[in-house]
């Protein structure tokens, strides 16, 4: 993989690559967005010392964290307003899958109690494969307001782009450019994709009752 970017990660086209990458993947979440964002870093940092000594150019760590999450921002919004403006086609198509509409269901009642679980939600939903999607479409079928949306959506592509960047600029500094690095920082993206949608299926807590 890093042979494979290596030309363009000298370039600043490769910031446009990571930001098409993730605003994309929103619609298709089989694209490796995430891939490439660490493969990117892990360049950056492989590059950072041996670039400087001989004057190649190496992608800027601030501007890609800040491609990534801009692109994952701008991605959730226009699934949203894609799927508010989706009407009943969208609805039936939602209505015709049990784990969308129990997805938006669930959606619907955490996004309404607010506070940290609408935030919880969204950030989950940003590391858990496909889970973006399903929030970013979620929200916007139910006409939740954006007001509820937009800023936790900001904080997640925030996160999930730090995260990102973090894994392969110091999986890259500790333990070299090497497939075993690239590797490394790949396992921890996925698991904790894999943490993410486990919480995300995990059922909420039933509130006790008191008796009479």
């Amino acid at each position: 993989m890093l042979e494979s970017v290596g030309p363009l990660t000298g370039s600043p086209w490769i910031y446009a690559a990571v930001a098409v990458s993730v605003l994309l993947d929103v619609f298709l979440p089989v694209l490796p967005s995430g891939v490439l964002v660490i493969t990117a870093a892990t360049a950056a940092a492989a590059g950072s010392s041996a670039g400087a000594a001989v004057g190649q150019a190496v992608p800027n760590i601030l501007a890609l964290t800040l491609s990534a999450a801009t692109a994952s921002v701008l991605g959730d919004l226009v699934a949203y307003r894609l799927a508010w403006r989706g009407g009943e086609r969208l609805d039936r198509a939602i209505a015709r899958s049990r784990r969308l509409s129990s997805a938006q269901e669930r959606l619907g009642a955490v996004l309404a109690r607010g506070g940290g679980a609408r935030g919880a939600l969204v950030v989950l939903a940003r590391f858990a494969p496909a889970g973006r999607s399903v929030v970013s479409l979620g929200a916007g079928a139910a006409h939740r307001r954006v007001r509820e949306f937009l800023p936790w959506s900001i904080v997640a592509g925030l996160v999930w782009a730090a995260y990102s960047v973090a894994l392969g600029y110091f999986g890259g500094q500790w333990l070299g450019a090497s497939w075993f690095a690239t590797g490394v920082s790949f396992l921890a993206l996925f698991g904790a994709g894999a943490g993410a949608a486990y919480l995300m299926r995990r059922p909420e807590p039933q509130e006790s009752g008191t008796g009479a």
